[in-house]
C-alpha cells in the first residue's frame, strides 16, 4: 500500500524531488547496446524533440519507437499497461485490488494464440519489435536507476516488461454508452422518454422505444455494477474519474478533410487533422518517424500503440476522427432462484463461466476473486437476492476485438487497395482519411458493427437470447468515398451517413452537432485556392456558430438589466477568440441560460437523469422564451463582472478559459512538487468552433479537451508540412521537451515536420546508436 505519509511530511517529500531531480533525461550523443534488434538503428533527435529512426529493417524500425516512446514517456505507458493488465496492487496496495478486478474481467479469455495468428506475419514482426524497444529501455533503466522518471523513485515502483499477448489479451473496461442506455431506460419508467432529446437528439431521426421484455421500472444505475468503481485511489483529494477519462463523451470527436490538387495552390493534395482529447494530464500523442527499406512513416502515435495514428508515408497521408458505431450493448439477466450461478437463456438455465483470478498485493495477502462471463460477455453485476444479473456486450471482447494491430498494418500499406487489408484488423470506429502523390484522396469508415437479433442498442435489453448478437460487419459494410466530385471532403463527427443510407443498417444514432462540420464545409466549399496555411487558420478558426444563432435572439428593448450585455453582444463576431471579452460574456449567458431552461422543461423527478441541455435544444426553445434570454443576459452581466471586474474593456475570455497541465497524480505532494504544472494562458474556442477548446467537468471554466495534436500535410512535397504537440514530446521536467510546445500551440504557431533526409539532418539537435546486443534475440515480446 502507499504510505500517504510519506507525502504529508514535506521533509521527506522535498529529499525525494530532489533526488528525483538529478540525472540524465534529455536524449544525448553515443551508442548503446540492447537487446531484441537485428541490426543497428540510429535515432536523430530534432530540435522539437522529435526522433527520426533509421533502421535497416520494419521490426528494427518499430523497435526504435518503442525505445523512444519508453525514453520519452515511460511511466506513461507503463501505468496504463499495468492498469489494463490488473496489476496496480502489487505495486500499491490492497485499495488497488478492486481496480485490478475489474480490469481482468475485460481480460479476452479466448485463445491468444488464434488471435494473433489473424495477424499478417509481417506486422506481428513489426509490433514484437515495438514491444522489444519497450523492454530494451526498461533494462537500460534498471541497470542506470539515474535514467528512470522521477515517479518510480517517489513511489517506490519498477516497470513492467512487456508481452506481445497482452496487447490481445487486455480490452479495456469502457463505460462506452451503457449509462446513456440506463437513463434511457429510467426516463421510459417516469413516462418522460421525450426528454432524452434534451440532452442528446438521435441522429439520425429515430423513436426511441422500450425493448419487449425489459421492465424498465426495475433498472437502476446499479445495473452499471463494476463500471462504477471510480478513480484509482492515489489520493484523498483526487476528483471522482481519472485524469485521462476526464474527456467529455458528447465532445469526444475530432476535424479532418482532405482537398483534391485542383483545389490548391501546389497542385498537390493538403490533408488536415486534429484529434480532440482530454487536456490537462499526460500528453495523448507522441510523434516519431520510422524509416526502413520499404518504410518511411512520421505522425502523431498514441504512447504504447504501436504505430502512427495520424501523418503521412512517403506514398500517403491519413488522418481520422470518430465515426460512430454503437460498439455496446447492456444485457439483462434472470437468475435462477435455486442457483444464481445459472442465467435464463433460450428457454433454460445456462450456468455462468466462471474465472478464478489471484491478484497480488504489496504489503497484504494475495485476493481472489470470481469473475463471471455470459454468453454476451462479462457480468458488471451479479446480485442474487434480486435474482438479477448485467452483462456489458461489446466489440473489444469478441474475436478480433483487439485494435492493437492495426495502425502498424495502417503504416505498412502502400497505397488505398492494400490499406483495405490493414482496415480488417480494425475495430474501433472510425473515418479515415486518405490523400496520395498520385492526386487521389478518398474517404473509408472502418470498424466493426454487431448484427443484432432484435432491437437497436438504445436501452438495455433482457439477456434471454433474443437480443443476442449474430456477429459483426466490418468495414466493407460502411460508406466510403474517392475522388469525391466536389474535390474536397470533410469529418467532424456529423452524421455523416448517406442520404440513401438503409434505416435498418443504421450503425448509431449519437453523432454530434454539426456545427464544426458546417464550418468546415462553408470555408472548404468556397472558391478559393487552399493552402496548408489556409488549413492551419481553419484549424484554429474560433467562429461559432451557436453563439451566432443566440445572437439573433438578443432582446431589442432589453430589460435594463440586461441592457450592457446586449450592447456588448450587438456589435460582436460572434468569434470565441481569447482575447475577446463579449465571447467570455456570450459563454456566461449561455451556461445561465442551460441552466434556466433545464430547470424549467425537466420535471423533479427527472432532474437527476437531464442535467444538460444540447445546443440546438437550447436555441430552439430559448426562441420561444424571450423573457428568459433577458433574465440570463442579466445574469449573465452580474456574474462576468464578478469573475472579471468591473470594468468590461479588461474582459477576456482567456482570462476564464485557461490552459493547465499537471500530472495525473499531482494529488500526491512530491508528484506535484517534481513535475511542475504547465500553465498561464488562456485559450479561445469551446465544444462547437473548428478550434475545440470544450470545458472541463465541473464548475469552472478550464480547458478540458480539444485538439493537442494537430498536423496539415502538404502532400507530396512532405517537408511543408507542419504540425503540433501538446504540451510536448517528453513528460519528464529535465527534459526541453517538456513544455516547449505549449506557448505555440496557445499561439496556434505551427512547427516544422521535417521528412526527407535532407531536411532532418539540417536541425539535428543530438544522435544515438542502438546497436545489436549479440545476436538477435527470439521472442521478441517476451
Amino acid at each position: 500500500m502507499l504510505d500517504r505519509r510519506l507525502f504529508l511530511l514535506g521533509s521527506a517529500a522535498t529529499v525525494l524531488v530532489s533526488a528525483a531531480c538529478h540525472g540524465q533525461s534529455a536524449p544525448v550523443q553515443g551508442t548503446s547496446r540492447v537487446a531484441g534488434l537485428s541490426a543497428p538503428v540510429e535515432i536523430i533527435d530534432d530540435r522539437w524533440g522529435v526522433p527520426h529512426i533509421r533502421a535497416q529493417t520494419k521490426p528494427d524500425a518499430f523497435f526504435g519507437q518503442g525505445y523512444v516512446v519508453a525514453r520519452d514517456r515511460l511511466f506513461q505507458i507503463d501505468l496504463a499497461h499495468r492498469r489494463e493488465l490488473g496489476r496496480m496492487a502489487e505495486a500499491f496496495g490492497p485499495e488497488f485490488a478492486k481496480h485490478d478486478a475489474v480490469a481482468r474481467l475485460f481480460h479476452y479469455r479466448g485463445d491468444l494464440d488464434a488471435e494473433l495468428a489473424r495477424v499478417p506475419k509481417e506486422v506481428r514482426d513489426a509490433v514484437a519489435g515495438y514491444i522489444a524497444g519497450i523492454n530494451a529501455r526498461i533494462a537500460e533503466v534498471e541497470k542506470n536507476p539515474a535514467l528512470l522518471p522521477p515517479e518510480y523513485r517517489i513511489l517506490g515502483v519498477k516497470p513492467l516488461r512487456w508481452d506481445i499477448r497482452d496487447l490481445v489479451r487486455a480490452r479495456g473496461s469502457s463505460m462506452g454508452n451503457a449509462d446513456d442506455e440506463i437513463r434511457r431506460a429510467k426516463l421510459a419508467a417516469l413516462g418522460m422518454l421525450e426528454l432524452d432529446a434534451v440532452i442528446a437528439p438521435l441522429r439520425p431521426t429515430w423513436k426511441l422505444e422500450v425493448p419487449e421484455g425489459l421492465d424498465t421500472s426495475k433498472v437502476s444505475d446499479a445495473d452499471l455494477g463494476v463500471l462504477q468503481l471510480g478513480r484509482l485511489p492515489f489520493g484523498p483529494d483526487t476528483p471522482t474519474r481519472e485524469p485521462e477519462e476526464d474527456l467529455d463523451r458528447a465532445q469526444a470527436g475530432s476535424n479532418a478533410w482532405t482537398i483534391a490538387g485542383s483545389r490548391t495552390t501546389t497542385g498537390r493534395p493538403i490533408l488536415a487533422n486534429d484529434p480532440h482529447l482530454g487536456i490537462g494530464g499526460f500528453g495523448p500523442r507522441h510523434v516519431a518517424h520510422l524509416t526502413a527499406p520499404g518504410l518511411d512513416v512520421i505522425g502523431g502515435g498514441a504512447p504504447g500503440l504501436p504505430g502512427i495514428m495520424q501523418g503521412h508515408t512517403d506514398r500517403f497521408a491519413f488522418g481520422r476522427t470518430n465515426f460512430h458505431i454503437d460498439q455496446q450493448d447492456l444485457f439483462v439477466l434472470e437468475l435462477d432462484p435455486k442457483d444464481p450461478e445459472r442465467y435464463r437463456h433460450e428457454g433454460g438455465w445456462r450456468r455462468f463461466e466462471r474465472v478464478e483470478e489471484v491478484i497480488p498485493v504489496k504489503g497484504g495477502p494475495a485476493q481472489k476473486v470470481v469473475l463471471r462471463y455470459a454468453v454476451q460477455g462479462p457480468v458488471i453485476m451479479h446480485d442474487p437476492a434480486k435474482g438479477r444479473a448485467t452483462v456489458l456486450g461489446s466489440i473489444g471482447m469478441q474475436p478480433g476485438g483487439s485494435g492493437s494491430f492495426a495502425m502498424v498494418a495502417i503504416n505498412l500499406s502502400r497505397d488505398w487497395e492494400s490499406l483495405k487489408e490493414a482496415f480488417k484488423l480494425h475495430p474501433s470506429p472510425t473515418n479515415f482519411h486518405y490523400a496520395d502523390v498520385d492526386g487521389n484522396h478518398g474517404w473509408q469508415v472502418i470498424g466493426f458493427v454487431p448484427q443484432r437479433k432484435k432491437g437497436d442498442g438504445l436501452m438495455p435489453v433482457p439477456g434471454d437470447g433474443r437480443y443476442d448478437w449474430n456477429s459483426y460487419r466490418d468495414f466493407r459494410a460502411l460508406p466510403s468515398e474517392f475522388n469525391p466530385q466536389k474535390g474536397w471532403f470533410a469529418s467532424a463527427n456529423q452524421n455523416n451517413l448517406p442520404a440513401d443510407w438503409p434505416r435498418d443498417k443504421i450503425p448509431a444514432f449519437s453523432f454530434r452537432d454539426p456545427y464544426r462540420y458546417e464550418r468546415v464545409a462553408e470555408v472548404l466549399g468556397s472558391h478559393q485556392r487552399h493552402s496548408v496555411a489556409s488549413s492551419v487558420a481553419l484549424q484554429f478558426d474560433t467562429l461559432s456558430t451557436p453563439a451566432k444563432q443566440f445572437l439573433a435572439l438578443l432582446p431589442k428593448q432589453p430589460s435594463a438589466g440586461a441592457a450592457p450585455a446586449v450592447k456588448m453582444l450587438s456589435g460582436w463576431d460572434a468569434k470565441l477568440d481569447r482575447d475577446s471579452g463579449a465571447a467570455a460574456l456570450y459563454e456566461i449567458v449561455w451556461r445561465d441560460l442551460g441552466k434556466r431552461m433545464l430547470a424549467e422543461i425537466v420535471p423533479d423527478k427527472a432532474k437527476g437523469l437531464v442535467d444538460e441541455i444540447a445546443p440546438s435544444e437550447l436555441l430552439r426553445r430559448a426562441a420561444s422564451r424571450p423573457a428568459m434570454v433577458d433574465t440570463a443576459l442579466a445574469s449573465g452581466w452580474a456574474e462576468a463582472q464578478r469573475l472579471m471586474g468591473s470594468d468590461p474593456a479588461a474582459w477576456r475570455w482567456g482570462t476564464l478559459h485557461q490552459v493547465r497541465i499537471a500530472h495525473p497524480l499531482s494529488s500526491i505532494p512530491a508528484i506535484a512538487a517534481a513535475f511542475p504544472a504547465i500553465e498561464g494562458e488562456g485559450s479561445g474556442g469551446d465544444s462547437y468552433t473548428v478550434m475545440a477548446r470544450w470545458l472541463g467537468n465541473g464548475p469552472g471554466w478550464r480547458t478540458g479537451g480539444g485538439a493537442s495534436y494537430l498536423h496539415v500535410i502538404d502532400v507530396g512535397d512532405w517537408d511543408k508540412s507542419v504540425m503540433l504537440n501538446l504540451p510536448g514530446q517528453s513528460n519528464d521536467p529535465r527534459s526541453p521537451h517538456y513544455r516547449d510546445q505549449y506557448a505555440p500551440w496557445i499561439k496556434g504557431e505551427m512547427q516544422p515536420m521535417p521528412f526527407s533526409r535532407a531536411a532532418v539532418d539540417a536541425v539535428a539537435a543530438s544522435r544515438s546508436t542502438l546497436m545489436p546486443q549479440g545476436p538477435a534475440t527470439k521472442g521478441r515480446g517476451k
